[in-house]
């Protein structure tokens, strides 16, 4: 029991700050998860477990076939979104880092578009179906 006292003794500020913080955010949790058990509809109907999104009654099923090409788009979203992240670090350091870091900065944007531009060259942005590469006028 002394240890115990001794402990509680040595508390500073800012550990009680810290547990005031976590009793608070359990309480609130708790608080949370009560009032929705306590308010929640109960009712069982007939469409009561049908997915329901955004407004609109699912029809078919939840598999549903994406062609490749989507998936293909969704991954040069996320790396041309990614650089955004680096240009905004370079942006706020850039009086630091001087001409250098412009020159570095302006080769990362040229690689990057000359990757989009290959991309747009192989048609990689199209996913759209049913699209040929053939010109129209050579079509029989």
């Amino acid at each position: 029991m002394h240890s115990l006292i001794g402990f509680v003794g040595q508390v500073t500020p800012e550990s009680w700050a810290l547990a005031t913080y976590i009793v608070a955010v359990f309480g609130l949790v708790g608080l949370m998860l009560g009032a929705s058990y306590v308010l929640g509809g109960r009712d069982q109907g007939r469409a009561k477990h049908e997915p329901f999104e955004s407004g609109a009654v699912s029809v078919g099923g939840a598999q549903l076939k994406m062609p490749a090409k989507y998936y293909l788009v969704a991954l040069f979203f996320v790396i041309f979104d990614v650089e955004a992240v680096f240009l905004y670090a370079w942006a706020v350091s850039a009086r630091q880092n001087g001409w250098m870091g412009f020159a570095v900065a302006a080769l990362f944007i040229a690689v990057l578009l000359a990757a989009l531009l290959y991309i747009w060259r192989v048609d990689g942005l199209d996913w759209a179906p049913g699209r040929s590469r053939v010109p129209s006028h050579d079509r029989t």
